[in-house]
Protein backbone atom coordinates (compact mmCIF):
# COMPACT_ATOMS: atom_id res chain seq x y z
CA UNK A 1 0.00 0.00 0.00
CA UNK A 2 2.84 2.47 0.83
CA UNK A 3 4.57 1.30 -2.43
CA UNK A 4 0.88 2.64 -4.57
CA UNK A 5 0.77 5.68 -2.19
CA UNK A 6 3.97 6.85 -3.24
CA UNK A 7 3.30 6.93 -6.87
CA UNK A 8 -0.06 8.51 -6.36
CA UNK A 9 2.11 11.38 -4.47
CA UNK A 10 4.77 11.55 -7.60
CA UNK A 11 1.20 11.29 -10.41
CA UNK A 12 -0.32 14.25 -8.73
CA UNK A 13 2.47 16.00 -8.50
CA UNK A 14 2.90 15.60 -12.46
CA UNK A 15 -0.72 16.50 -12.90
CA UNK A 16 -0.79 19.38 -10.67
CA UNK A 17 -3.52 17.83 -8.74
CA UNK A 18 -4.61 20.24 -5.72
CA UNK A 19 -3.35 18.29 -2.64
CA UNK A 20 -4.81 18.86 0.53
CA UNK A 21 -2.31 18.25 3.05
CA UNK A 22 -2.69 18.96 6.59
CA UNK A 23 -5.99 20.18 5.66
CA UNK A 24 -8.41 19.40 8.53
CA UNK A 25 -12.65 19.39 8.51
CA UNK A 26 -13.94 20.46 12.58
CA UNK A 27 -17.23 20.12 13.28
CA UNK A 28 -18.17 22.75 15.22
CA UNK A 29 -21.47 23.02 17.54
CA UNK A 30 -22.73 26.02 17.95
CA UNK A 31 -24.50 26.95 21.52
CA UNK A 32 -26.33 30.30 20.80
CA UNK A 33 -27.40 32.60 18.11
CA UNK A 34 -24.67 34.92 18.29
CA UNK A 35 -22.25 32.02 17.61
CA UNK A 36 -24.19 31.11 14.66
CA UNK A 37 -23.58 34.81 13.51
CA UNK A 38 -19.54 34.46 14.28
CA UNK A 39 -19.92 31.21 11.70
CA UNK A 40 -21.65 32.98 9.34
CA UNK A 41 -18.98 35.62 9.52
CA UNK A 42 -16.57 33.47 8.89
CA UNK A 43 -18.37 31.91 6.23
CA UNK A 44 -18.36 35.36 4.37
CA UNK A 45 -14.12 35.66 5.14
CA UNK A 46 -13.11 35.20 1.44
CA UNK A 47 -9.83 35.48 2.01
CA UNK A 48 -9.41 32.44 4.68
CA UNK A 49 -10.36 29.77 1.51
CA UNK A 50 -12.70 28.01 4.10
CA UNK A 51 -15.08 25.22 2.59
CA UNK A 52 -18.44 24.72 4.46
CA UNK A 53 -19.40 21.31 4.40
CA UNK A 54 -22.37 21.96 6.07
CA UNK A 55 -23.45 25.64 6.93
CA UNK A 56 -24.31 27.39 9.87
CA UNK A 57 -28.18 27.18 10.57
CA UNK A 58 -29.12 26.84 14.04
CA UNK A 59 -27.58 25.95 17.31
CA UNK A 60 -29.69 21.96 16.68
CA UNK A 61 -27.36 21.12 13.87
CA UNK A 62 -23.56 20.96 13.63
CA UNK A 63 -21.52 22.75 11.17
CA UNK A 64 -18.42 21.00 9.41
CA UNK A 65 -15.46 23.02 7.71
CA UNK A 66 -12.76 21.88 5.94
CA UNK A 67 -10.21 24.54 7.12
CA UNK A 68 -6.76 24.65 4.94
CA UNK A 69 -3.90 23.73 6.80
CA UNK A 70 -2.32 27.80 6.69
CA UNK A 71 -5.70 28.69 8.59
CA UNK A 72 -6.08 25.82 11.53
CA UNK A 73 -4.47 28.03 13.89
CA UNK A 74 -6.04 31.19 12.70
CA UNK A 75 -9.16 29.64 13.07
CA UNK A 76 -8.84 27.77 15.75
CA UNK A 77 -8.04 30.75 17.73
CA UNK A 78 -11.10 32.44 16.24
CA UNK A 79 -12.96 29.66 17.98
CA UNK A 80 -11.67 29.65 21.06
CA UNK A 81 -11.72 33.15 21.57
CA UNK A 82 -15.72 32.96 21.33
CA UNK A 83 -16.05 29.92 23.16
CA UNK A 84 -17.54 27.62 20.22
CA UNK A 85 -16.73 24.26 21.12
CA UNK A 86 -15.53 21.89 17.95
CA UNK A 87 -13.52 18.96 17.24
CA UNK A 88 -11.99 17.22 14.63
CA UNK A 89 -13.50 14.94 12.48
CA UNK A 90 -11.11 14.52 9.63
CA UNK A 91 -7.29 15.20 11.59
CA UNK A 92 -5.28 15.08 7.59
CA UNK A 93 -7.72 15.31 4.68
CA UNK A 94 -5.28 14.42 2.34
CA UNK A 95 -4.09 10.78 4.00
CA UNK A 96 -7.95 9.80 3.46
CA UNK A 97 -7.91 11.53 -0.23
CA UNK A 98 -4.74 9.06 -0.72
CA UNK A 99 -6.39 5.61 0.53
CA UNK A 100 -9.42 6.46 -1.34
CA UNK A 101 -7.26 6.40 -4.48
CA UNK A 102 -5.03 3.97 -3.56
CA UNK A 103 -8.15 1.48 -3.03
CA UNK A 104 -9.51 3.11 -6.50
CA UNK A 105 -6.24 1.94 -8.01
CA UNK A 106 -6.09 -1.73 -6.95
CA UNK A 107 -9.85 -2.06 -7.81
CA UNK A 108 -9.12 -0.84 -11.05
CA UNK A 109 -6.46 -3.82 -11.58
CA UNK A 110 -8.59 -6.14 -10.18
CA UNK A 111 -11.08 -5.19 -12.79
CA UNK A 112 -8.57 -6.04 -15.55
CA UNK A 113 -7.64 -9.09 -14.46
CA UNK A 114 -11.26 -10.13 -13.38
CA UNK A 115 -13.04 -8.42 -16.08
CA UNK A 116 -15.93 -8.06 -14.12
CA UNK A 117 -17.40 -4.35 -12.62
CA UNK A 118 -17.09 -3.84 -8.81
CA UNK A 119 -20.36 -2.00 -7.44
CA UNK A 120 -18.73 -1.34 -4.25
CA UNK A 121 -15.79 0.75 -5.66
CA UNK A 122 -15.88 4.18 -6.78
CA UNK A 123 -15.37 4.76 -10.64
CA UNK A 124 -14.47 7.37 -13.17
CA UNK A 125 -16.78 8.91 -15.77
CA UNK A 126 -15.33 6.69 -18.59
CA UNK A 127 -15.65 3.11 -16.47
CA UNK A 128 -19.28 4.16 -15.61
CA UNK A 129 -20.21 5.30 -19.19
CA UNK A 130 -18.55 1.69 -20.38
CA UNK A 131 -20.34 -0.21 -17.86
CA UNK A 132 -24.02 1.49 -19.24
CA UNK A 133 -23.48 -0.49 -22.75
CA UNK A 134 -22.46 -3.50 -20.78
CA UNK A 135 -26.09 -2.79 -19.06
CA UNK A 136 -27.96 -2.37 -21.91
CA UNK A 137 -26.57 -5.15 -23.79
CA UNK A 138 -26.95 -7.38 -20.79
CA UNK A 139 -31.10 -6.10 -20.75
CA UNK A 140 -31.85 -4.90 -24.11
CA UNK A 141 -35.56 -5.50 -24.11
CA UNK A 142 -35.62 -2.96 -20.80
CA UNK A 143 -32.64 -0.43 -20.88
CA UNK A 144 -31.47 1.98 -23.39
CA UNK A 145 -28.99 4.34 -23.03
CA UNK A 146 -30.08 7.67 -24.22
CA UNK A 147 -27.95 10.68 -24.73
CA UNK A 148 -29.83 13.85 -23.47
CA UNK A 149 -27.03 16.42 -24.47
CA UNK A 150 -23.84 17.68 -24.07
CA UNK A 151 -22.03 19.30 -20.91
CA UNK A 152 -20.70 22.44 -21.15
CA UNK A 153 -17.54 20.25 -21.97
CA UNK A 154 -18.90 18.68 -24.80
CA UNK A 155 -19.15 15.65 -22.75
CA UNK A 156 -22.68 13.49 -23.26
CA UNK A 157 -25.09 12.94 -20.78
CA UNK A 158 -26.75 9.84 -20.73
CA UNK A 159 -29.85 8.72 -18.90
CA UNK A 160 -30.79 5.03 -18.47
CA UNK A 161 -34.10 4.56 -19.18
CA UNK A 162 -35.95 1.40 -18.10
CA UNK A 163 -39.28 0.83 -20.41
CA UNK A 164 -41.38 -2.02 -21.25
CA UNK A 165 -42.61 -0.45 -24.16
CA UNK A 166 -45.30 2.87 -24.96
CA UNK A 167 -44.28 6.52 -25.87
CA UNK A 168 -43.95 9.25 -22.99
CA UNK A 169 -46.06 6.65 -20.57
CA UNK A 170 -46.14 8.17 -16.72
CA UNK A 171 -42.44 8.16 -15.35
CA UNK A 172 -40.17 8.44 -12.74
CA UNK A 173 -37.24 10.73 -12.95
CA UNK A 174 -33.86 9.85 -10.74
CA UNK A 175 -30.44 11.82 -10.63
CA UNK A 176 -27.57 11.10 -8.88
CA UNK A 177 -24.30 13.29 -8.80
CA UNK A 178 -25.77 16.65 -9.52
CA UNK A 179 -22.69 18.48 -6.91
CA UNK A 180 -19.63 16.33 -8.51
CA UNK A 181 -17.66 15.53 -5.15
CA UNK A 182 -20.79 13.66 -3.68
CA UNK A 183 -19.53 9.98 -4.82
CA UNK A 184 -21.37 7.88 -2.85
CA UNK A 185 -24.25 9.41 -4.86
CA UNK A 186 -23.09 8.54 -8.42
CA UNK A 187 -21.90 5.08 -6.60
CA UNK A 188 -25.59 4.67 -5.20
CA UNK A 189 -27.29 5.59 -8.86
CA UNK A 190 -24.76 2.56 -10.40
CA UNK A 191 -26.01 0.11 -8.10
CA UNK A 192 -29.58 1.01 -8.15
CA UNK A 193 -29.35 0.94 -12.14
CA UNK A 194 -28.03 -2.78 -11.94
CA UNK A 195 -30.74 -4.10 -8.88
CA UNK A 196 -33.30 -2.49 -11.40
CA UNK A 197 -32.39 -4.26 -14.18
CA UNK A 198 -31.70 -7.49 -12.62
CA UNK A 199 -34.84 -7.69 -10.23
CA UNK A 200 -36.72 -7.00 -13.01
CA UNK A 201 -39.37 -10.28 -13.92
CA UNK A 202 -38.15 -11.26 -10.27
CA UNK A 203 -39.17 -9.02 -8.22
CA UNK A 204 -43.11 -9.22 -8.47
CA UNK A 205 -43.50 -5.05 -7.43
CA UNK A 206 -41.24 -3.64 -9.77
CA UNK A 207 -42.14 -5.58 -12.26
CA UNK A 208 -45.35 -4.22 -11.94
CA UNK A 209 -44.52 -1.03 -12.02
CA UNK A 210 -42.26 -1.15 -15.13
CA UNK A 211 -45.11 -2.89 -17.26
CA UNK A 212 -46.85 0.65 -16.47
CA UNK A 213 -44.30 3.43 -15.95
CA UNK A 214 -40.60 3.88 -17.34
CA UNK A 215 -38.00 5.04 -15.09
CA UNK A 216 -35.09 7.07 -16.17
CA UNK A 217 -32.07 7.54 -14.26
CA UNK A 218 -29.13 10.30 -14.77
CA UNK A 219 -25.95 9.20 -13.03
CA UNK A 220 -23.87 11.48 -13.75
CA UNK A 221 -25.98 15.08 -14.15
CA UNK A 222 -22.58 16.97 -13.82
CA UNK A 223 -20.22 15.06 -15.78
CA UNK A 224 -17.94 17.90 -16.42
CA UNK A 225 -17.59 17.93 -12.42
CA UNK A 226 -17.35 14.21 -11.47
CA UNK A 227 -14.49 13.96 -13.77
CA UNK A 228 -12.20 17.18 -12.81
CA UNK A 229 -12.67 15.66 -8.94
CA UNK A 230 -10.80 12.82 -10.48
CA UNK A 231 -8.12 14.35 -12.18
CA UNK A 232 -7.69 18.04 -10.77
CA UNK A 233 -9.73 18.46 -7.33
CA UNK A 234 -11.79 15.97 -5.23
CA UNK A 235 -13.53 18.61 -3.27
CA UNK A 236 -14.94 20.15 -6.72
CA UNK A 237 -19.08 20.91 -6.60
CA UNK A 238 -19.67 23.18 -8.99
CA UNK A 239 -19.74 23.00 -13.14
CA UNK A 240 -16.83 23.77 -15.14
CA UNK A 241 -18.53 26.77 -17.29
CA UNK A 242 -16.43 29.66 -17.46
CA UNK A 243 -17.97 32.88 -15.90
CA UNK A 244 -17.77 36.44 -17.27
CA UNK A 245 -16.14 39.14 -15.67
CA UNK A 246 -14.20 36.16 -13.10
CA UNK A 247 -11.20 34.26 -12.62
CA UNK A 248 -13.75 31.47 -10.80
CA UNK A 249 -14.75 28.93 -13.04
CA UNK A 250 -18.20 27.06 -12.46
CA UNK A 251 -22.28 27.15 -10.68
CA UNK A 252 -23.87 25.26 -8.36
CA UNK A 253 -26.53 23.17 -10.43
CA UNK A 254 -28.52 22.85 -7.15
CA UNK A 255 -28.99 26.84 -7.09
CA UNK A 256 -29.13 27.44 -11.13
CA UNK A 257 -33.01 26.10 -11.47
CA UNK A 258 -36.13 28.14 -12.14
CA UNK A 259 -37.46 28.13 -8.46
CA UNK A 260 -36.48 31.50 -6.36
CA UNK A 261 -33.76 32.15 -8.48
CA UNK A 262 -31.53 33.98 -6.65
CA UNK A 263 -33.19 34.15 -3.50
CA UNK A 264 -31.66 32.87 0.15
CA UNK A 265 -29.08 30.30 0.06
CA UNK A 266 -27.39 31.02 -3.02
CA UNK A 267 -24.80 32.99 -3.30
CA UNK A 268 -24.00 35.82 -6.41
CA UNK A 269 -20.33 35.51 -5.68
CA UNK A 270 -18.99 33.33 -8.80
CA UNK A 271 -15.90 31.56 -6.49
CA UNK A 272 -18.59 30.92 -4.30
CA UNK A 273 -19.58 27.13 -4.02
CA UNK A 274 -23.27 28.00 -3.67
CA UNK A 275 -22.93 30.54 -7.05
CA UNK A 276 -26.29 30.71 -8.57
CA UNK A 277 -25.11 31.63 -11.95
CA UNK A 278 -25.97 34.68 -14.59
CA UNK A 279 -29.76 33.43 -14.98
CA UNK A 280 -31.93 30.34 -14.19
CA UNK A 281 -31.40 27.26 -16.30
CA UNK A 282 -27.83 29.32 -17.40
CA UNK A 283 -26.11 25.82 -16.81
CA UNK A 284 -26.42 23.93 -20.19
CA UNK A 285 -26.63 20.61 -17.90
CA UNK A 286 -29.43 21.99 -16.26
CA UNK A 287 -31.21 23.05 -19.34
CA UNK A 288 -30.82 19.28 -20.53
CA UNK A 289 -32.50 18.21 -18.05
CA UNK A 290 -35.46 20.78 -18.30
CA UNK A 291 -35.92 19.97 -21.51
CA UNK A 292 -36.60 16.80 -21.29
CA UNK A 293 -38.86 16.60 -18.63
CA UNK A 294 -41.13 19.68 -20.26
CA UNK A 295 -40.88 17.58 -23.59
CA UNK A 296 -41.88 14.59 -22.08
CA UNK A 297 -44.43 15.73 -19.79
CA UNK A 298 -45.85 12.94 -17.85
CA UNK A 299 -43.25 12.69 -14.91
CA UNK A 300 -44.83 11.53 -12.00
CA UNK A 301 -41.99 11.97 -9.62
CA UNK A 302 -38.70 13.04 -9.53
CA UNK A 303 -36.10 12.27 -6.86
CA UNK A 304 -32.62 13.69 -7.09
CA UNK A 305 -29.78 12.32 -4.80
CA UNK A 306 -27.35 13.81 -2.93
CA UNK A 307 -24.70 13.19 0.43
CA UNK A 308 -24.89 13.90 2.93
CA UNK A 309 -26.41 14.06 6.23
CA UNK A 310 -29.00 11.71 6.23
CA UNK A 311 -32.03 13.34 5.32
CA UNK A 312 -34.84 12.60 2.70
CA UNK A 313 -36.51 16.08 2.34
CA UNK A 314 -39.57 17.82 -0.09
CA UNK A 315 -40.14 21.47 -1.23
CA UNK A 316 -39.56 23.80 -0.60
CA UNK A 317 -36.21 24.56 -0.31
CA UNK A 318 -36.26 28.51 -1.52
CA UNK A 319 -39.38 29.41 1.42
CA UNK A 320 -40.26 28.00 4.46
CA UNK A 321 -44.00 27.96 3.19
CA UNK A 322 -45.70 24.54 3.71
CA UNK A 323 -46.48 23.29 -0.24
CA UNK A 324 -49.92 22.02 -0.24
CA UNK A 325 -49.00 18.36 -0.70
CA UNK A 326 -47.02 18.76 2.53
CA UNK A 327 -49.26 16.46 4.55
CA UNK A 328 -49.16 13.37 2.22
CA UNK A 329 -45.47 14.25 1.05
CA UNK A 330 -44.42 13.36 4.68
CA UNK A 331 -46.38 10.40 5.24
CA UNK A 332 -44.85 8.80 2.78
CA UNK A 333 -41.59 10.14 3.14
CA UNK A 334 -41.61 8.94 6.71
CA UNK A 335 -42.81 5.36 5.83
CA UNK A 336 -40.14 5.06 3.16
CA UNK A 337 -37.68 6.03 5.98
CA UNK A 338 -39.01 3.29 8.05
CA UNK A 339 -38.02 0.70 5.03
CA UNK A 340 -34.33 2.00 4.52
CA UNK A 341 -34.20 1.83 8.42
CA UNK A 342 -34.90 -1.61 8.99
CA UNK A 343 -32.03 -3.07 7.16
CA UNK A 344 -29.25 -1.51 8.84
CA UNK A 345 -30.71 0.56 11.60
CA UNK A 346 -29.62 3.89 9.97
CA UNK A 347 -31.56 6.70 10.63
CA UNK A 348 -32.67 9.49 8.28
CA UNK A 349 -34.64 12.76 9.53
CA UNK A 350 -37.67 13.71 7.18
CA UNK A 351 -39.29 17.03 6.17
CA UNK A 352 -39.37 20.34 3.76
CA UNK A 353 -35.84 21.74 2.90
CA UNK A 354 -35.72 24.26 4.49
CA UNK A 355 -37.03 23.37 7.74
CA UNK A 356 -34.68 20.38 8.37
CA UNK A 357 -31.20 21.81 6.35
CA UNK A 358 -31.37 25.19 5.47
CA UNK A 359 -32.84 27.82 3.18
CA UNK A 360 -32.19 27.14 -0.68
CA UNK A 361 -33.08 28.72 -3.79
CA UNK A 362 -33.17 27.39 -6.98
CA UNK A 363 -33.19 23.87 -6.38
CA UNK A 364 -34.50 21.44 -8.67
CA UNK A 365 -37.09 19.65 -6.82
CA UNK A 366 -38.39 22.69 -5.85
CA UNK A 367 -38.71 23.43 -9.74
CA UNK A 368 -40.28 19.77 -10.42
CA UNK A 369 -42.30 20.45 -7.79
CA UNK A 370 -43.63 23.51 -9.16
CA UNK A 371 -44.17 22.16 -12.57
CA UNK A 372 -46.86 19.55 -11.38
CA UNK A 373 -44.71 16.84 -10.65
CA UNK A 374 -46.15 16.33 -7.34
CA UNK A 375 -43.76 13.44 -6.15
CA UNK A 376 -40.47 15.41 -5.43
CA UNK A 377 -37.96 14.28 -3.16
CA UNK A 378 -34.30 14.82 -2.52
CA UNK A 379 -32.12 12.12 -0.42
CA UNK A 380 -29.02 13.47 1.51
CA UNK A 381 -27.16 9.87 2.00
CA UNK A 382 -24.29 8.66 4.77
CA UNK A 383 -23.38 9.91 6.95
CA UNK A 384 -23.65 12.54 9.10
CA UNK A 385 -20.27 14.09 8.99
CA UNK A 386 -17.53 11.32 10.69
CA UNK A 387 -16.22 10.97 6.99
CA UNK A 388 -19.03 13.34 5.25
CA UNK A 389 -17.45 13.71 1.14
CA UNK A 390 -15.06 10.81 1.39
CA UNK A 391 -17.57 8.25 2.77
CA UNK A 392 -15.19 4.70 2.56
CA UNK A 393 -15.84 2.20 -0.61
CA UNK A 394 -16.25 -0.43 2.05
CA UNK A 395 -19.93 2.02 2.79
CA UNK A 396 -21.12 1.96 -0.80
CA UNK A 397 -23.04 -0.97 -1.14
CA UNK A 398 -24.74 -0.71 2.60
CA UNK A 399 -25.61 2.65 1.37
CA UNK A 400 -27.09 1.91 -1.60
CA UNK A 401 -29.16 -1.43 -0.39
CA UNK A 402 -30.55 0.30 2.04
CA UNK A 403 -31.44 3.33 -0.40
CA UNK A 404 -33.13 0.85 -2.55
CA UNK A 405 -35.77 0.35 0.11
CA UNK A 406 -36.83 3.87 0.76
CA UNK A 407 -36.65 4.43 -3.03
CA UNK A 408 -38.57 1.23 -3.82
CA UNK A 409 -41.30 2.61 -1.17
CA UNK A 410 -41.62 5.94 -2.73
CA UNK A 411 -41.55 4.46 -5.99
CA UNK A 412 -44.59 2.19 -5.85
CA UNK A 413 -46.16 4.77 -3.55
CA UNK A 414 -46.01 7.12 -6.79
CA UNK A 415 -47.06 3.95 -9.17
CA UNK A 416 -50.03 3.22 -7.01
CA UNK A 417 -51.12 7.24 -6.48
CA UNK A 418 -50.56 8.19 -10.04
CA UNK A 419 -53.93 6.71 -11.95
Amino acid sequence: MRGLWLLLVLVAAATAERRFIGDQVIRVNAESEEQIQLLHALETEETWELDFWLHPVSTELPVDIRVPSSRLSAVKEYLNAHNIPFSVMISNLQERLDEEKAEMLENKIRERSTRSFNFGAYHPLETIYSWMDTLVAQHPNLVTKVEIGKSYENRPMYVLKFSTGGNKRPAIWIDTGIHSREWVSQATGVWTANKIATDYGTDASLTSLLKNMDIYMLLLANPDGYAYTHSDNRMWRKTRSRNSGSMCRGVDPNRNWDAGFGGPGASKNPCSDSYHGPAAHSEIEVKNVVNLIRSHGNFKSFISVHAYSQLLMYPYGYTCRDVPDQPELDSVGRAAMEKLTSLYGTRYKVGSICKIIYQASGGSIDWSYNLGIKYSYAFELRDTGRYGFILPANQIIPTASETWLGLKHLMEYVHDHSY
